[in-house]
């Protein structure tokens, strides 16, 4: 996707596959009917998992980082970032930030393999809410505690909207994680929105009533996605969240008084 003079470039981690029930809920028990993610034939629905490369400037920034290698997760086959990095042009060590939606485990794993770091350059940023949340509060994930160990002299947290590089805004939109973050990309009179796991699906977007089962806290999620649908439709604007098939972009659009998707 092109922005402006900016290219985000999604790099694939890998697919998983899971069952809908256990992704999203419906509110009054609709049946599941997306053309735009069908179910396949066991009943699950597609996540793909990776990350956003991004050139601004002189920065080289990849926003998320998979789940790393060896990632043992029903439904996931994943573990090729670094190879599509690489297909992309870009080495570990060209990574001069990474940024986080949030930090559950499928998307921080690449930021530390066997105790090092896999981007040696990088500055990592997230919000400090979720790092209380997971890092080193009372509900902290051993799996996410262990990953940010080796690099906790690379971290920087923010807790409040900030421009974290030029064309690249972070805003924060709790409900799925306390943290939980958008990030703006801008350039050119265009925006792009990645959106991270704000939703998971499209009927997110077009039937507020499908609702999220990774939420840590569903009304406040459900209420952020509600505001930025809205704002999605009435801007136009292109966006991407962390899971849709091939990380793919789509836009919003009303049709006859009905919200709609259609790829970008």
């Amino acid at each position: 996707m092109k922005i402006g003079a900016i290219d985000i470039v999604p790099i694939l981690d890998g697919i998983a596959r899971l069952p809908l029930a256990g992704t999203v809920v419906h509110a009054r028990g609709a049946r599941w009917e997306c053309r735009h993610q069908p179910l396949d034939a066991d009943g699950r629905i597609r996540m793909d998992v990776g990350s956003f490369l991004m050139r601004l400037g002189d920065r080289t920034v990849l926003v998320d980082a998979g789940t790393g290698p060896g990632f043992e997760h029903d439904g996931f086959a994943t573990g090729g970032l670094l190879d599509n990095l690489r297909r992309a042009g870009v080495a570990p060590e060209d990574v001069t930030d990474v940024v986080f939606t949030h930090l559950h485990v499928d998307h921080v794993g690449w930021s530390t393999v066997r105790d090092e770091a896999v981007f040696p350059r990088a500055t990592f940023r997230m919000h400090a809410a979720d790092w209380a949340h997971f890092a080193t509060g009372g509900t902290a994930d051993p799996a996410v505690q262990q990953t940010f160990t080796p690099i906790t002299g690379q971290i920087e947290t923010f807790d409040e909207e900030t421009e974290l590089a030029p064309g690249l805004i972070a805003r924060p939109a709790p409900g799925h994680t306390p943290g939980s973050t958008v990030f703006v990309v801008s350039d050119g009179g265009e925006r792009a929105l990645l959106l991270g796991d704000v939703l998971h699906t499209v009927g997110e977007l077009t039937d507020p009533e499908w609702e999220g089962m990774f939420d840590v806290d569903r009304p406040a999620a459900t209420a952020m996605r509600q505001r930025l649908a809205a704002e999605l439709e009435a801007s136009g604007d292109v966006f991407a969240p962390a899971h849709f098939p091939e990380l793919a972009f789509g836009r919003l659009i009303n049709a006859d008084g009905i919200r709609q998707f259609a790829w970008a």
